[in-house]
């Protein structure tokens, strides 16, 4: 509900004339090139990631992201002839908030982060990866071609979020320090991260638009928060994870979808307006869903 609120915080703002059009412009970069990859960085610089490794759930989370992406990116392919509509509603379906919200949520479960790091460095860097290469290729009006390859790996190996994932995996696996002034300084730009993402959807948010894409709006929120997990669930408690790994497991699943897919979709080409609408609708929703599936697999035993 914070989230949400911090949303409609931004609309009001807006309405008051204290965000305009040429703010949310440069503050969409800002949190896409700085605020964004600086809190990515951070988040997993800060890992322990040798320590915790476990293969078996690696692959797992590995091989569960991939099948998310791939199924609601031909899903996406079948329904829509608009390109941008394609790559938005994808990843949107797929992406949750998994850095955002996956450590203070088993936190406040177990009272400790648990496989959460491990699900992030699994997941993240895959979220991003595909985001980047869908949104890449179903903005692109072309064919198949060279062309085409050069240009989506070239928007992956420049992708500032990515960069700065590779940065932070390099620097927790090499153990390097983390000096004080290093955490503060990189922490002032990855704490603006979220709000100002939050504030700025807000107020750029379209919603004469958004109501007109109710039906893909409402069956990504589906697909994110019931559908995927409901499909993946059973597969993961087959294969014996329990606690906190199935709890991180949920959040890769089931967790909303993250403001990343709005900054994202709006600087390389996708549908704005539909990531929006699923951010919200899903965020919303979550309250709800995420409820359900702790109150379901607490209750089966599995956690």
């Amino acid at each position: 509900m914070p989230i949400f609120v911090i949303i409609l915080v931004g609309a009001f703002l807006k309405r008051l004339g204290l965000l305009t059009d040429g703010f949310t412009s440069v503050a969409d970069k800002l949190v896409f090139k700085v605020a964004l990859p600086m809190q990515l960085f951070k988040d997993i610089a800060t890992m322990d990631i040798r320590s915790d490794f476990s293969w078996d759930f690696v692959i797992f989370c590995m091989v569960a992201t991939t099948l998310m992406f791939a199924s609601c990116w031909l899903l996406g392919r079948l329904l829509f002839k608009d390109g941008s509509m394609v790559g938005a509603f994808a990843q949107a379906s797929a992406r949750g908030s998994a850095a955002i919200l996956g450590i203070a949520f088993v936190e406040n479960i177990y009272g400790n982060s648990g496989m959460t790091p491990m699900m992030i460095v699994a997941a993240v860097p895959l979220f991003n990866i595909y985001s980047v290469v869908i949104l890449t290729v179903s903005s692109s009006s072309g064919k198949f071609s060279s062309a085409l390859v050069k240009k989506t790996l070239k928007s992956v190996v420049t992708n500032p979020i990515i960069l700065g994932i590779a940065a932070g995996m390099v620097w927790s696996l090499l153990g390097l320090p983390w000096w004080p002034i290093l955490s503060k300084s990189v922490g002032y730009l990855a704490n603006i991260a979220t709000p100002l993402a939050l504030l700025v959807l807000g107020a750029t948010f379209k919603g004469r638009e958004a109501l007109a894409k109710i039906g893909p709006t409402m069956l990504a929120s589906a697909l994110k928060l019931l559908i995927i997990p409901a499909l993946i669930f059973p597969v993961a408690i087959h294969l014996g994870f329990r606690g906190s790994e199935l709890v991180a497991i949920m959040i890769m699943l089931a967790s909303p979808t993250t403001v990343t897919c709005y900054i994202m979709a709006k600087n390389m080409g996708g549908d704005e307006t539909l990531s929006a609408s699923v951010v919200m609708s899903a965020t919303l929703l979550s309250s709800i869903t995420l409820t359900f599936w702790v109150f379901l697999i607490r209750t089966l035993g599995y956690i």
